[in-house]
């Protein structure tokens, strides 16, 4: 990378999830995130291994998918230290993926919870406003949307948006058909979450 840019990666699991999935969600929003804000970010994303060496190069992780996600020790090790470390990890429930990520998370992080962050925490305010949290994109189970978090001495660590499907509405209009207001809101979100 270009000096003082930030590694974006995506997150390549195992478990047989399609952790590929939205493949014009990451440009779009690093896109939109270049023009709304005065972060050094890259063009594209980089696509990352939970147990690589280069994964303390990355600023930002995201993984999404609709079905199974499995990490194995060594995964577990790499990932843990790289957060505690001060990395950051996105992960966007794509429909599918919660009851697999659950116990994932439980492994990883057997000593925290994760917690659902109150609408006056900094991620929904640090750069747009969210006076109601995460927005709801696209209707998969009813109900609202909930932004879950793992903290680390103060830090969010990982943030797991559920009920929302964050990356749908950051991907191109032409795939899900999605009005321009509801792209846009997403893309706001991303933008704090970066």
């Amino acid at each position: 990378p270009a000096r003082g840019e930030e590694l974006i990666g995506r997150l390549k699991y195992g478990g047989g999830g399609d952790w590929y999935a939205n493949p014009t969600s990451l440009p779009n929003l690093l896109e939109f995130a270049a023009k709304h804000t005065n972060l050094d970010l890259p063009v594209r994303e980089t696509t990352v291994e939970p147990a690589s060496r280069e994964l303390l190069s990355f600023a930002f992780i995201h993984a999404t998918g609709h079905g199974r996600i499995r990490f194995t020790e060594a995964e577990r090790k790499s990932l843990r230290e790289y957060l505690l470390g001060g990395g950051f990890l996105h992960v966007d429930d794509n429909y599918g993926l919660d009851e697999h990520f659950r116990p994932e998370v439980k492994k990883l992080f057997p000593d925290k919870q994760l917690v659902e962050l109150p609408f006056s925490h900094a991620i929904y305010h640090c750069f747009f406003d969210f006076d109601g949290g995460l927005p709801k994109i696209h209707e998969h189970l009813g109900g609202p949307p909930h932004g879950y978090a793992i903290v680390h001495q103060g830090r969010v660590v990982l943030f797991y948006s559920y009920n929302t499907d964050l990356g749908d509405g950051w991907e191109s209009e032409e795939v899900h058909h999605d009005p321009a207001e509801k792209r846009t809101v997403a893309l706001k979100m991303g933008t704090n979450l970066l």
